[in-house]
């Protein structure tokens, strides 16, 4: 459970090419609503690709 204020959740990011689920970060929702996209290394892919956040 979360404490009261706070707003940080665990997130996680996978490949947008061959969506495996590579990282988790957390961001804050209040500041960031919307989903988060960082360019990131895949290892299946073998090359920087843009993560997107998966729910």
């Amino acid at each position: 459970m979360a404490k009261k204020g706070e707003a940080r959740t665990i997130i996680t990011l996978a490949c947008s090419d061959c969506r495996e689920r590579n990282y988790t970060t957390e961001k804050n929702k209040r500041n960031d609503p919307n989903r988060q996209e960082l360019r990131k290394y895949c290892r299946r892919c073998r090359r920087a690709t843009a993560h997107r956040e998966v729910r």
